[in-house]
């Protein structure tokens, strides 16, 4: 089995500054695509930040210039740095990734539990 394990979240300001981290582990061959997406309450889950396993990023158009996705490939985890932070940026956090297992060499996506980002005053 896979878990993924975020962390990082909470209350932060407006012009505030979080990092976001997600974990992979358990029967791993390697991991592909990482990314977060995040759910505000009453709307549906959205794509924020996305990397591939050889380093290449893309981000929705609401958070370029802000965000910041990176990954360490030897610890199968994958980060999202977020720099001035708005109110609207407030939502669950989700951790995604496409695992290629050990046994059986099959991909599949999980999902980590979320984390909660608020950004008030």
């Amino acid at each position: 089995q896979v878990q993924l394990v975020e962390s990082g979240g909470g209350l932060v300001q407006p012009g505030g500054s979080l990092r976001l981290s997600c974990a992979a582990s358990g029967s791993i061959f390697s991991v592909k695509a990482m990314g977060w997406y995040r759910q505000a309450p009453g709307k549906e889950r959205e794509l924020a930040a996305v990397i591939t396993s050889g380093g290449t990023t893309d981000y929705a158009e609401s958070v370029k210039g802000r965000f910041t996705i990176s990954r360490d490939n030897a610890k199968n985890t994958v980060y999202l740095q977020m720099n001035s932070l708005k109110p609207e940026d407030t939502a669950v956090y989700y951790c995604n990734a496409n695992i290629l297992h050990i046994v059986g060499l099959y991909e599949q996506a999980y999902w980590g539990q979320g984390t909660q980002v608020t950004v008030s005053s």
